[in-house]
C-alpha cells in the first residue's frame, strides 16, 4: 500500500468526505487530495470519479462548494479531487499571477525550466495518483470517469480524449476547450512547454479530436451563457464543430443565465455525476 497521511475525515450524507497528503513522485513535493467514499455496505469496489479543479483553486473548493456528496452517495461512486499544482516550491514568479504557476499546472508535464521539474500533472493525475487511490481506497480500477470546471475541464477533456482505456467518461463544466487558441491557454502553454506550438497540440482538446483521439461514450459540456470568459477564453463552438468533423458523441448544453462560478457548478452537479454514473454502470 502507498503511503498517504490523513488530515480529516468528516461524515457527508451516507459516507465519508477524506482529506489526505502523500509524498509525490510526480511532482516532487507533498501532494493534497479529498476523497469521498459513499457508505459502501456490500463492500464492493467501486466505480471512481477524478475531479480536476479551475484556475486558483485547491482540492477544498469543489469539496466544500459544490455539493457533490449527496449526488456520489446516491449513486456509489468515488470522488477524488486532486490538487491544481505542485505546492511549496518558490521559482521566480511562480505565486504571482493567478494563471500561470501556483494553482494553475494546467495538467501538463512541463518541459521548461524551472517547471519541468516539479510541473508534471499529467503524469500525476494519469499515472500516479490513480495507482495511490486503487491501494488505499475500494475502487474499480476498470471503472473510472473524469471530469472538471475551466482550467480543470480543459484537463479533463485532454487526459480522458488521451487515455480512454483509463477514464470511460468525460464530462467538463465551462472547459478551456481549445488553450491554444485563448489568452490563458497560450501563456500556460508557452511558458510550460516552450514557444513551439508544435508541442502544444497535445493539450489542446479541440485539436486532439481533430488528430483522431476520441472517448468511447459521448462527452457532456455544460457551458453558461452569461458566463464572463465564453467569448475570449472558453469558446465551446471550437470544440463542438471538430467533434462533429470527427463524429465524436458530444452533448454540449448552454445554460441561459449562468456564469463561471461554483453557483453554476452546483447547479448542474447532479447532472454530471449521474451521467458518468450511468457510463460506469454499463462496463
Amino acid at each position: 500500500m502507498k503511503h498517504i497521511t490523513t488530515k480529516s475525515e468528516q461524515k457527508s450524507f451516507n459516507g465519508i468526505q477524506g482529506v489526505y497528503t502523500h509524498q509525490s513522485e510526480s511532482t516532487q513535493c507533498e501532494m493534497e487530495f479529498s476523497v469521498y467514499v459513499p457508505e459502501n455496505l456490500k463492500k464492493e469496489k467501486l466505480a471512481c470519479l477524478f475531479y480536476l479543479s479551475g484556475l486558483t483553486c485547491t482540492q477544498d473548493n469543489v469539496t466544500t462548494k459544490s455539493g457533490f456528496q449527496k449526488y456520489a452517495s446516491k449513486n456509489d461512486l468515488i470522488i477524488v479531487c486532486p490538487d491544481t499544482s505542485p505546492r511549496g516550491t518558490y521559482f521566480d514568479d511562480e505565486h504571482d499571477d493567478y494563471d500561470f504557476g501556483s494553482g494553475a499546472g494546467f495538467y501538463l508535464n512541463a518541459t521548461q525550466k524551472p517547471w519541468a521539474k516539479n510541473y508534471q500533472m499529467y503524469d500525476y493525475i494519469v499515472k500516479e495518483l490513480p495507482k495511490i487511490i486503487e491501494s488505499n481506497f475500494p475502487i474499480d480500477i476498470k471503472r473510472m470517469g473524469i471530469f472538471g470546471h475551466s482550467m480543470g475541464g480543459h484537463g479533463a477533456l485532454t487526459i480522458g480524449l488521451k487515455n480512454p482505456d483509463t477514464f470511460k467518461s468525460i464530462s467538463a463544466f465551462s472547459p478551456i476547450v481549445a488553450p491554444s487558441q485563448c489568452p490563458w491557454g497560450q501563456k500556460a502553454l508557452s511558458g510550460y512547454l516552450g514557444k513551439d506550438e508544435k508541442n502544444w497540440k497535445e493539450y489542446d482538446a479541440t485539436q486532439l479530436v481533430l488528430d483522431g483521439h476520441s472517448s468511447p461514450n459521448t462527452i457532456l459540456i455544460d457551458q453558461g451563457k452569461s458566463d464572463n470568459f465564453l467569448k475570449e477564453q472558453l469558446k465551446p463552438e471550437l470544440f463542438e464543430t471538430a467533434c462533429k468533423q470527427k463524429n465524436q458523441a458530444l452533448k454540449l448544453r448552454m445554460q441561459p443565465g449562468f456564469d463561471h462560478s461554483y453557483f453554476f457548478i452546483s447547479s448542474f452537479m447532479q447532472d454530471h455525476i449521474e451521467f458518468h454514473a450511468d457510463n460506469l454502470k454499463s462496463i
